[in-house]
């Protein structure tokens, strides 16, 4: 059996369908669904079952020798969440004795982590996993320390020889867009954003740089696909032998002013860019540039090839965006 927490959510949701159509039939989905839409994420798949995050450790208890890999995307993922105790609490708390209960009982395990560990660049995104490396960083929000707290603790662990999952992954997502994120409103990708403001009619709203060495626009992001994000996770599937903390992104940074380009060039529509003042709140913690180096992830064996923005971009728009029934 294949365990998905956060399954019902945006990346979750997206790996679940991948694991089906590969031919999984025993995946359980961990997740609490509440009064949105993120069920609809989930209406085509044929689970095993679906339980809440409370019921978690009581059911590995009770099949321990059933579970063979657990996909922990489950996460507080706001990154303007305030209430940083309930973040820490889910996001390190959760997930740390997750870790050591699969530890415990010889079970695989791949999480989320997030490139926001890397607050804003100035020490660069290289996925450098040791103790000292991972000691420069500085997060910028709670959601980015929940996960750079949890990075640390088990590079610490590691290091001091305990007994670990007979394999885990941490995976540091950059910007991920693609289906099934529409019920995350606000936190919501670029694209989706930019195609909602397309499709009423309005120009694009960009933030205006606030930095005189940068153009509006011209802030950059390491934009990937959400099924290279899901392929990445299936290859980790199918290596046991790989474990280690990898940035997941395509290596190369793109403006935003591009990405919003390549929505109106999906939709077939004469581009209207709006810039808009960043909101004095998240000013001083914006980041203006990240980029993934996928060199460590290259070395330990992956020959992928990651979709390019206009790509990526007409596929999220061609497949999904622009049908009646957007899920996948």
């Amino acid at each position: 059996m294949i365990v998905v927490t956060g399954g019902a959510g945006f990346i979750g949701s997206n790996l679940v369908a991948a694991l089906e159509d590969r031919g999984e039939t025993e995946i359980l989905v961990c997740d609490r669904l509440g009064s949105d839409d993120r069920w609809r994420n989930l209406a085509r798949r044929n689970l095993a079952d679906l339980i809440k995050p409370d019921q978690l450790f009581d059911f590995l208890e009770a099949n321990t020798e059933a579970v063979d890999m657990i996909f922990h995307m489950g996460a507080i993922s706001d990154t303007t969440a305030t209430d940083a105790q309930l973040v820490i609490e889910n996001n390190f708390g959760f997930t740390l004795a997750l870790w050591e209960w699969c530890a415990a009982h010889n079970v695989r395990l791949v999480y989320a982590s997030s490139a926001a560990t890397y607050g804003d660049g100035a020490n660069g995104y290289d996925d450098d996993s040791s103790v000292a490396a991972l000691a420069k960083m500085r997060p910028l929000n709670p959601y980015a320390w929940s996960k750079h707290l949890l990075d640390r603790r088990i590079a610490r662990l590691l290091e001091s020889g305990v007994n670990a999952p007979t394999q885990s992954v941490g995976l540091k997502f950059f910007n991920v867009y693609g289906p099934n994120e529409y019920h995350k409103g606000t936190q919501s990708s670029v694209v989706h954003h930019a195609w909602s403001q397309i499709t009423d009619g309005g120009s694009v709203r960009l933030f205006r740089s606030h930095r005189d060495d940068i153009d509006d626009g011209h802030q950059a992001r390491d934009f990937v696909h959400v099924d290279d994000c899901v392929a990445v996770m299936v290859w980790l599937l199918d290596t046991p032998s790989v474990s280690g903390l990898f940035n997941v992104g395509t290596g190369k940074a793109r403006t935003f002013l591009e990405l919003a380009n390549a929505v109106f060039a999906a939709l077939g529509v004469e581009p209207r860019i709006e810039f808009i003042d960043t909101p004095v709140a998240i000013r001083d913690r914006y980041q203006y540039f990240t980029e993934a180096p996928m060199e460590r992830l290259r070395a330990a064996g992956l020959d992928a090839d990651f979709l390019g923005l206009e790509d990526g971009v007409g596929r999220y728009v061609g497949e999904y965006l622009i049908r009646q029934d957007p899920y996948r």
